[in-house]
């Protein structure tokens, strides 16, 4: 049974569906569906959106409750597992610090403005009774996108699993979960790319089943003066963490992988031994440029 790749876009990112079928026409049916499912998650959970559930969270901050589905709630209490397992610096309410920085021009915020956000972050003040969320203070901000694209992949591959796909593989713009290997058996390469040299690989890696996800200093970031300032903010100083070049992580869910990256980012120095305990397999390569892998 061949294979074939349906390219689209969502998410702000290139993406594919890559799977097994016995014609185009029927790749292109299954392929649809799961876009379908990747789109249902960005119009739900997109803080762009004024219409997703994070956008109705997040204008009633220091108002009344807003009442969630099981899906969000189900979000949620991943969010507050993975908050407890970082020690709380995986903090969905951190997303309040892009007021301050913006990435598309060299231009640091100043520390006034982003010492005034810092109180917005707090995800234990955070109130969950049954079907109810409510942000307790005005200004205050939930943030789906530490894990959303992770989460998409999970959600379209368990549905063209569901359909009966047992080889490929779903990509959000370098966030993957894989379906099943390659149909003679050998598992998917999946490059993965040097933080400093866009046209080069740093590794390859294999991947068969389950998620692979990649967390770097050089997907949004603005150099000053020689120092790089990235997308990855402290939850608790506010700027940009600077241990790790990149972090990539194979766990078997791709939203698993993606929170571990995120959080070994996050760890800094002390991201190395949580990447160990994980028990993932993992890449990193740290500022100096060294290379730590299991």
């Amino acid at each position: 049974m061949p294979v074939h790749r349906v390219s689209f876009q969502a998410m702000a990112s290139s993406c594919e569906v890559v799977l097994n079928a016995d014609s185009a026409a029927d790749a292109q049916h299954l392929a649809d569906q799961a876009m379908q499912e990747v789109w249902r998650i960005e119009q739900r959970y997109s803080r762009y959106r004024s219409d997703s559930i994070v956008a109705r969270i997040n204008a009633a901050a220091g108002q009344q409750p807003v009442v969630c589905d099981a899906e969000t709630l189900s979000l949620l209490t991943f969010a507050d597992q993975m908050y407890r397992q970082s020690d709380g610096l995986f903090d969905i309410t951190s997303g309040v610090l892009r007021r301050a920085w913006n990435f598309s021009q060299p231009q640091l915020p100043a520390a006034a403005e982003i010492d005034a956000l810092l109180p917005l972050i707090g995800w234990p003040r955070v109130e969950r009774e049954g079907t109810q969320v409510r942000l307790p203070q005005a200004g205050m901000e939930l943030d789906f996108g530490g894990f959303g694209k992770e989460y998409a992949a999970d959600r379209a591959a368990a549905l063209l699993q569901q359909q009966g796909v047992a080889h490929g593989y779903v990509n959000l713009g370098g966030d993957m979960r894989a379906m099943g290997p390659r149909p003679d058996g050998s598992p998917w390469q999946m490059g993965i790319q040097h933080p400093r040299h866009r046209d080069r690989l740093l590794a390859t890696q294999q991947l068969a089943t389950g998620g692979l996800a990649t967390s770097g200093d050089y997907e949004r970031y603005i150099d000053i003066d020689g120092q790089r300032y990235c997308h990855v903010l402290h939850p608790r100083t506010g700027w940009p963490v600077r241990h790790w070049q990149t972090v990539s992580v194979t766990a078997p869910l791709a939203v698993l992988a993606g929170c571990i990256c995120t959080i070994a980012m996050l760890k800094e120095e002390h991201g190395l031994a949580f990447l160990q305990a994980s028990g993932c397999s993992h890449l990193a390569l740290d500022a100096q440029g060294h290379i730590h892998s299991s």
